[in-house]
């Protein structure tokens, strides 16, 4: 099915290149006691340090900046808002620099950028600036053009991840979806499944964009969330490894919350989770739930 695909597109999907090179920024780095410091000092030493230690992690958190790409959609702009209540400096990315004013908050920590996935790295890399990482919460808007999908969800995901290779970004978190490899999964009869991929088949090209980040050798975490809703949490998280969950939903709040979390949690490196809500599930803190992902 691939190749006919492929035969039908106007372009082709790229391949990062089987070795790769990737110039390396100091990625959200915290500054941690040697144990030499703590053993040999008094304790009112070692509570200063961790005093000055913390104040240095504040300024250091102020300082670093995250991009957004698709900064106006109902996902992106709660990244953003979360980002910000957080003390994060960011670019927001937008094709419509007008509607990102209208919708965003104004602070003084926001920048919004001119920045259309579709156009290419070297134009992206300009947009992501001198921001440490990617969060990359893009959709396609329905039209008459059914390789739309294509064109957002899977080559403008590829030219984010190449404009971060241009200017050494090393710090990539894709919101993708549940069921992007629904046939692998046994669930092609799935009507979630065929839903989504009635329409330029969006799900495969969300998945091959997830295998481009994958191979490309920069620090990912692919969360896959359930069906979106708009209307606040009405249960909690409950995050599974990847091509497990099949049906559920969860608010854009929470899924832009595990997103943020997703960039300084280490945990969260290399990753691909899935995630949706429920009322049942208890409480659990978004690091402990990454950490309990073994990676396939």
């Amino acid at each position: 099915m691939a190749t006919a695909l492929h035969r039908a597109l106007p372009f082709r999907p790229l391949l990062p290149p089987k070795s790769c090179s990737i110039p390396r920024k100091p990625f959200f780095s915290s500054p941690a006691m040697a144990a030499s410091a703590t053993s040999s000092s008094s304790g009112d030493d070692v509570e200063q340090i961790k005093v000055e230690l913390d104040v240095k992690e504040e300024v250091e958190k102020k300082e670093r900046k995250v991009f957004v790409a698709g900064s106006t959609g109902r996902t992106g702009k709660r990244i953003v808002e979360q980002l910000l209540s957080r003390g994060y400096g960011v670019r927001a990315g937008a094709v419509d620099l007008e509607k990102a004013r209208s919708r965003l908050p104004q602070d003084p920590k926001l920048l919004i950028v001119k920045a259309d996935v579709t156009k290419g790295s070297e134009e992206l890399a300009e947009a992501i600036g001198d921001a440490e990482a990617v969060i990359c919460a893009t959709g396609f808007r329905y039209s008459w053009d059914i390789f739309a999908p294509w064109k957002v969800d899977n080559f403008g995901t590829v030219n984010l991840v190449e404009a971060c290779r241009k200017i050494g970004v090393n710090r990539f978190i894709l919101v993708s979806s549940i069921l992007v490899n629904g046939a692998a999964m046994g669930q092609i009869l799935n009507p979630a499944y065929i839903i989504l991929n009635v329409f330029g088949l969006t799900l495969v090209a969300k998945l091959q964009a997830e295998q481009y980040i994958r191979r490309s050798g920069i620090n990912y975490t692919i969360i896959r969330p359930g069906g979106l809703r708009d209307e606040p949490p009405t249960g909690n998280i409950i995050m599974e490894p990847e091509d497990t969950l099949y049906d559920g939903s969860i608010s854009r709040d929470q899924v832009a919350e595990a997103a943020v979390e997703a960039l300084f949690c280490p945990d969260a490196f290399y990753k691909v989770v899935e995630i949706v809500s429920r009322a049942e599930a208890p409480k659990i803190p978004l690091k402990d739930l990454f950490g309990a992902i073994r990676q396939k």
